[in-house]
């Protein structure tokens, strides 16, 4: 019998510390399901990639480390409208699987009432792999090209996700410590 695991998350972008979760959960199951989480969201500054875009930086970061495209299923899973539906939006969109991994607290409990398994993924450098982070060396300029599979870099680049994720930090609104811009002098200025 195959055994079958999940690993979910919105991997906003796809990181070291997610390829060396992969890496590990693949030594404890057959076949590994990644559920790109939060499917639906894209064009925001903490989910700035679309679903499609997440599995093409999975899949090119999995196959540039030749691990086995029979061994994983890479599938997009939408957040549901209430958490107890949740589970069952995500039984309902993948394989069925037999132990979840997640460090998610609110992940955790939902699947655990549910009645699976769900162990905990051993974190790889933690402070460094994170999206948040990367998202943030981007935003400022820093280098972020040693957090992420070279794929995944090479991939953002190409479709200007640099530029995407600055864009979507801008505003449209005028400092109110300046008070410049806030109230127009005339009609004419308007």
């Amino acid at each position: 019998m195959v055994r079958r695991g999940l690993f979910i998350g919105r991997f906003q972008p796809f990181h070291n510390g997610h390829l060396y979760a992969v890496r590990a959960i693949l030594k404890e199951v057959d076949e590994l399901i990644i559920a790109v989480g939060s499917a639906q969201m894209s064009h925001e500054l903490d989910n700035p990639f679309t679903a499609g875009e997440r599995i093409e930086m999975i899949r090119r970061a999995l196959n540039s480390e030749e691990i086995d495209p029979s061994r994983y299923l890479i599938i997009p899973v939408p957040d549901a409208p209430a958490h107890r539906v949740w589970v069952s939006q995500v039984e309902s969109q993948t394989p069925k699987f037999d132990v979840v991994y997640t460090n998610q607290p609110l992940t955790r409990r939902l699947l655990s009432e549910a009645g699976y398994e769900v162990r905990s993924i051993r974190l790889y450098k933690r402070d460094m792999y994170e999206a948040t982070e990367i998202r943030r060396r981007i935003l400022s300029g820093e280098d972020w090209s040693m957090l992420v599979p070279r794929e995944v870099y090479d991939f953002v680049k190409e479709i200007d996700g640099e530029g995407r994720i600055r864009d979507l930090a801008k505003t449209d609104t005028v400092s109110r410590a300046s008070g410049e811009g806030l109230e127009p002098k005339s009609l004419e200025e308007i």
